[in-house]
């Protein structure tokens, strides 16, 4: 969606393409990162973003034993101009980009159009061939096409894209609570138990927990059962003790099967695979769709042009992959550092945070907690929209 609204505003003939008839899907990333509420600004958006339901997320604390909090991550320490992590229904964004979108006279966005294949002549791709809404199969010719279809992306597999899968520990899980008065409004924290922890991210109205346990365990975990669940979960963070049995059934819990890998090589000729489509990521840091927003920026950066010609060449779709993949290398490292010496550490019980030392280095020297704010607000190499996707902020109409 971003990809397609910076290219329009460039010029170009876009046209989206999405299998669902709305965007309503639950937990689906949504962590706008210091980033990605600056490219917002510049595109003018920023002021009808603000005006979505949503929460802040001021740092990421850790608990300690005495019963104080250690701040890891201080966002408010960002010299940026919003030093928070807003937490948005995905849904609300994407139809807040749908919209800017549909005010270019070159966008088109055709919703319940499922991608089922590429389209290939002499040795390209040269576009897709989608079911849509009435269940009868069309194509669409492209001199591009884009696939940001995900960590599954049959675009992927149908171009034999191989992928570089790297070992991961964990799994996710994804429920909700909901939020009192006295829970802390804008703290994104912990909570540590004997081979699993949960991670509490204040929301608009409610709690969303990510529990996190060892790779594999889903099957386990769904034949203990709901009434298991909620024991463990109560026992994880006993002040929620009172609401653990609005999770009605397991079918409130949503799995994630977390990857971590990366194509060494992200495009055939007429195919360009971006975001996890291109590199999945850990949930660690919630960095995936601003790391894939970052992606999009780059890629309309440097091919708005060459579309705006008509031919796009195989240098000009390997420059997006080499000016986006230090960033994405250097993200990946750093989360598989957080799971053998934070995550595992807590998985196998040999700790409850992380280590001693760092600590007691960030009880000592707050402003520490500086360089992890960085890290995941802002990231290695932040994009800024070009010049020809900018505008003044948007009117805003008084029913929002």
């Amino acid at each position: 969606m971003v990809l397609g609204l910076l290219l329009a505003r460039a010029g170009v003939d876009v046209t989206v393409l999405e299998k669902h008839g709305d965007f309503l899907r639950d937990f689906r990333g949504d962590t706008v990162h210091p980033s990605t509420l600056r490219l917002l600004d510049e595109l003018g958006l920023g002021e009808r973003f603000a005006r979505l339901p949503q929460s802040r997320v001021d740092e990421i604390a850790f608990p300690t034993s005495d019963g104080r909090q250690i701040v890891i991550a201080d966002f408010r320490r960002l010299r940026t101009p919003h030093p928070y992590i807003a937490m948005v229904p995905q849904w609300d964004l994407l139809n807040l980009l749908a919209e800017a979108g549909a005010a270019e006279p070159t966008f088109t966005l055709r919703m319940r159009a499922e991608v089922t294949e590429l389209l290939r002549e002499d040795g390209r791709v040269r576009g897709v061939r989608y079911r849509g809404p009435d269940g009868e199969t069309a194509e669409l010719r492209a001199e591009l096409v884009v696939a940001c279809d995900g960590r599954w992306s049959i675009a992927r597999a149908q171009a034999d894209l191989p992928v570089r899968e790297f070992p991961v520990p964990i799994d996710a899980w994804w429920f909700r609570l909901p939020r009192d008065p006295q829970d802390d409004p804008a703290g994104l924290t912990p909570r540590v138990g004997q081979n699993r922890f949960a991670v509490v991210i204040p929301r608009e109205g409610y709690l969303q927990i990510a529990y996190i346990a060892r790779k594999g365990s889903d099957a386990e975990l769904r034949a203990r059962g709901i009434e298991h669940f909620r024991r463990d979960v109560a026992d994880l963070a006993p002040g929620f003790a009172d609401r653990v049995d609005t999770i009605a059934s397991m079918d409130d819990v949503k799995h994630l099967d977390v990857r971590l890998n990366r194509l060494d090589r992200w495009h055939v000729p007429g195919l360009l695979c971006l975001g996890d489509a291109a590199h999945a990521m850990s949930p660690i840091g919630g960095v995936g769709i601003n790391l894939a927003v970052q992606d999009a920026v780059a890629a309309a950066t440097l091919l708005a042009e060459p579309l705006r010609r008509g031919t796009v060449t195989e240098a000009e779709l390997a420059a997006v992959r080499s000016r986006r993949l230090l960033p994405t290398i250097l993200v990946q490292r750093l989360q598989q550092f957080l799971h053998q010496n934070l995550v595992v550490p807590i998985l196998a019980g040999r700790r409850a945070g992380p280590p001693r030392p760092v600590l007691a280095l960030l009880r000592r020297v707050p402003v520490v907690s500086h360089g992890p704010a960085y890290l995941i607000g802002v990231g290695f190499r932040p994009e800024h929209a070009p010049p020809f996707a900018r505008q003044p902020a948007a009117p805003v109409n008084s029913d929002g």
